[in-house]
Parts: C-alpha cells; structure tokens; sequence
C-alpha cells in the first residue's frame, strides 16, 4: 500500500468523523446556514463552490485520460464535496498502482 493512499485513507476517516460531528451538532441545512449570515461566510462558500467545480472538471479530464468513468465521483462531489474528489484519488492511486508508478 503505497503512502499516497494511507494518506487518503487517513484523510477520508478524519474528515469523516469531522463530518459526521458536524452533521449531528447542527444537521445537514445547519452546516450551510453560516455561510449565509455574512459576506465573509458568502466569499467562503462560493470560494468552495469554485474549487469544487474545477475538481471536477479535471476529474473527467483525468477519468478520460485513464479510462476511469469521473461521473460518480462528480456526482458525490456535488452532494458531499470533498469526499467525492478523496474517493476519486483512491479509485486513481489504486489504479495506478496496479500498473505501475503513479504521474500526477
């Protein structure tokens, strides 16, 4: 296993714990409202809206390039953000590791 992936791996599970504390302290709508509340909030979100909108368009770049269907991921990553993109780099290091050195 390389240290790509327990790093993901790792990732995955702390963000996740991060979420799910989130989720049961405020509930799904309670984690949006801040960002609604103030421009500061406002610049974050859209800031995040941004980020995740690139990561997947380069996740169907990167999915066609390596023959990997992107369009789950992009789907989770449009209804749970970041976990999307983790899962889709897990998917990519697993795949790359079965053939061979990893490129960026």
């Amino acid at each position: 296993m390389s240290a790509r992936l327990v790093l993901l791996i790792v990732v995955i599970g702390l963000f996740g714990v991060l979420s799910a504390l989130a989720l049961m302290d405020v509930g799904y709508w309670g984690i949006f409202a801040p960002h609604f509340q103030s421009w500061g909030g406002a610049q974050v979100f859209v800031d995040l809206v941004i980020v995740a909108m690139l990561a997947c368009v380069w996740m169907v770049a990167d999915g066609r390039a390596r023959g990997i269907n992107a369009w789950p991921f992009v789907i989770a990553t449009l209804l749970t953000g970041s976990f999307g993109v983790l899962f889709y780099l897990v998917l990519r290091e697993l795949r790359s590791g079965a053939s061979g050195p990893a490129s960026a």
